[in-house]
């Protein structure tokens, strides 16, 4: 008779935890960065359908990393919990906060579950605010945890080194055209030889706060995406 293989609950965290950083790594980047008038996802993603940054409710953006059809259980998730909450309440009552502690619930049960593998993905859930002062970047991890991010956050590949270029070159109050192109230097930046991410490369999309209508998402693609990346449509409507 075999003796059962005991692991320290320690030990099988970690391996875990090592398990879900290592598929997320393998994913490309997503930057999720405050400009002027509005929140912007920029993600690296040569794919026209399997997006990687989409709309949850009015207000309220959602980008992932690691893998798509994980990710993509809990986009449909968070949808559905939007809803239903706005339709019982209100639609006000749809926070960035409210989604972010209900993704971190559900992610938090799933990795400390020994039944199944972690969720190999990060997530950002960001919300526009009136003012620049209160929007809202959460970022959650594989595990469950929730980190309340000021300006910009990163996700997926060498999330380290971009977000280095982010510090050194953010700041406050950024047009749309300059906040695209910095995120773009910073994906560029991702890794050891140099590259030029063109259209094709990159998946956009943005809250707009200047947005009369309630829903504020919307995609930037194409030839408006190649003028922002060239500097030459700053001030004008996506």
């Amino acid at each position: 008779m075999s003796m059962p293989f005991y692991v320290a609950p320690e030990q099988q965290m970690k391996d875990r935890a090592d398990y879900a950083r290592k598929g997320i790594a393998r994913g490309r980047s997503v930057i999720v960065i405050d400009y002027a008038d509005g929140i912007l996802f920029v993600a690296e993603n040569r794919s026209q359908a399997l997006h990687k940054v989409s709309e949850i409710y009015d207000r309220i953006g959602f980008a992932a990393v690691g893998r798509y059809n994980e990710f993509e259980n809990l986009r449909i998730a968070g949808i559905r919990h939007a809803d239903f909450r706005g339709y019982s309440y209100d639609r006000s009552d749809v926070t960035g906060r409210a989604l972010a502690n209900a993704y971190a619930q559900l992610l938090g049960t799933i990795f400390s579950s020994g039944g199944e593998k972690p969720y190999e993905v990060e997530l950002i859930v960001a919300e526009l605010g009136e003012t620049p002062e209160t929007d809202q970047i959460y970022r959650l991890t594989y595990d469950g945890s929730v980190q309340d991010e000021d300006h910009y956050a990163v996700m997926g590949g060498s999330a380290d080194a971009i977000a280095q270029t982010l510090e050194e070159q953010y700041a406050t109050g950024l047009g749309l055209a300059a906040a695209v192109q910095l995120a773009v230097r910073a994906l560029e930046s991702d890794g050891a030889e140099p590259r030029q991410l063109g259209v094709g490369s990159l998946e956009v999309a943005i809250l707009d706060r200047r947005r009369t209508q309630p829903r504020k998402f919307r995609r930037i693609v194409g030839p408006r995406l190649a003028e922002l990346l060239a500097g030459s449509a700053e001030g004008t409507q996506p």
